[in-house]
């Protein structure tokens, strides 16, 4: 994934759902890497968007957040 941004960790599916949803909206492809482990549930869920958009990734999630 090389030309691609880790922009965040998550713990869970449904938050990484709601990340995924807002950026797709507003145009932004989204890989979601699940490396939770599925016996014991540690571990994070990737969220992942391309460098090039990875500025208007951080912007609408820093916005969405605050509001």
């Amino acid at each position: 994934m090389k030309d691609w941004y880790l922009l965040m960790k998550i713990r869970s599916f449904a938050e990484a759902n709601i990340v995924q949803g807002m950026l797709e909206e507003n145009n932004i492809p989204v890989h979601i890497l699940n490396k939770k482990d599925s016996i014991y549930h540690f571990g994070d869920i990737e969220v992942y968007v391309p460098n090039t958009l990875k500025d208007l990734a951080k912007d609408l999630l820093n916005n969405t957040l605050l509001n």
